[in-house]
């Protein structure tokens, strides 16, 4: 009522459908810019959660670790990445890092060998890896603490019991605590991939063409804000709705 009276705004769903999927003469129904823009989401948020979880596996061995050197780098870095917002990290990473990091890549070469569904328009690839470096750096300073977290909820006398069996620090870690550890790791992870399906909306500030930057770009050239917003809302609700529900069946199963 307030949208109508107040804004005089005119609501026409109408143009958006078409916005969703779009009839090609030679391909038939195809997937038009808001579900290109959820795609390229969805990559983002596999591919940094898969990063991440590697990134994130170094930096926790590095807070375990029995150097000390080890620890206050590892330590510095997760302070560092918990404690300056994901927006300012998002600009320092893509204009200062990846533009240190991407000249060393061979990005025309990836281009060509990378199939499109994985990375996208390979017109795009190193905005895309760009974002997905970003990304992994971020969401990896959380999943670090998770692990670690993980990792040290395991009783001690595990690895006392692994020692008096004569396995070393790395198989005792390997082969006694990780086994027990996962199951209490994959609740806060899952949790964790649904927020970095979220978190990828912030990556449209560096031109990186996701839902949320689509979204924007129909909003604009239909006049139509309200509903491609809602849109695009009820699109991000479904994903991680449908994720909570698949992951929550996963760890009833994993109990």
């Amino acid at each position: 009522m307030r949208v109508d009276t107040v804004l005089v705004y005119r609501w026409n769903w109408a143009p958006i459908p078409n916005y969703l999927l779009r009839f090609d003469g030679a391909r038939g129904w195809v997937p038009n810019l808001l579900l290109q823009g959820l795609a390229t989401t969805l990559r983002l948020s596999v591919l940094g959660i898969v990063l991440a979880i590697l990134f994130g596996a170094s930096i926790a061995l590095a807070r375990l670790s029995r150097l000390l050197f080890l620890r206050l780098c590892a330590r510095a870095w997760l302070e560092l990445m918990r404690n300056t917002p994901p927006l300012v990290l998002v600009f320092v990473g893509y204009f200062f890092v990846a533009s240190q990091i991407m000249p060393y890549l061979p990005i025309d070469a990836l281009a060509r060998i990378l199939p499109e569904a994985l990375v996208g328009d390979p017109r795009l690839l190193r905005n895309f890896l760009s974002a997905l470096l970003v990304l992994a750096m971020f969401e990896g300073a959380y999943v670090a603490e998770i692990l670690r977290a993980g990792i040290e909820s395991i009783e001690p006398g595990q690895w006392d019991a692994a020692a008096a069996l004569g396995f070393t620090r790395t198989a005792a870690l390997c082969r006694v605590i990780l086994p027990q550890a996962i199951s209490r790791m994959i609740p806060p992870l899952c949790g964790q991939f649904i927020s970095l399906v979220k978190d990828s909306s912030i990556v449209s500030l560096v031109s990186v063409q996701d839902l949320t930057f689509m979204a924007n770009d129909v909003a604009v050239s239909t006049q139509r804000v309200f509903e491609t917003w809602l849109t695009a809302s009820a699109i991000y609700f479904t994903v991680c709705f449908a994720l909570s529900r698949l992951f929550s069946r996963w760890e009833a199963r994993l109990r």
